[in-house]
């Protein structure tokens, strides 16, 4: 499931910036905003099974997010896409609250109650 959540989370960031944008939300087009963000996040999870570090964990979260952002962020500048300011900012909040956001409110909702 935290594979799941990853993968929304990263995929509604792009097509909710892409619509904002006018760009429309067709697959070619998505795809090709989506790659970079997508291969991070993949090289993000190799990275927490390799510390193994539990998925919906805080320290694993930090980590994804760090990744799937500086990584996506470095991919797109690579391939000619815009890394302007503007969408650098949007970028790491949008993901840290969504890649962090999620785990928060699991680790919220499983601790026993008053």
């Amino acid at each position: 499931m935290p594979y799941v959540l990853d993968l929304l989370v990263v995929t509604a960031f792009v097509l909710i910036g892409r619509a904002t944008h006018d760009e429309g939300v067709t697959s070619l087009g998505s795809l090709h905003a989506l790659w970079p963000f997508l291969v991070a996040l993949v090289v993000a999870w190799v990275a927490v099974r390799t510390l193994v570090l539990p998925l919906a964990g805080p320290r694993a979260g930090g980590l994804v997010w760090l990744v799937t952002l500086l990584g996506g962020l470095g991919l797109r500048a690579l391939s000619g896409q815009g890394t302007a300011l503007p969408f650098l900012v949007v970028a790491t909040v949008v993901l840290a609250v969504g890649l962090l956001g999620w785990r928060l409110l699991g680790i919220l909702l499983r601790r026993p109650g008053p």
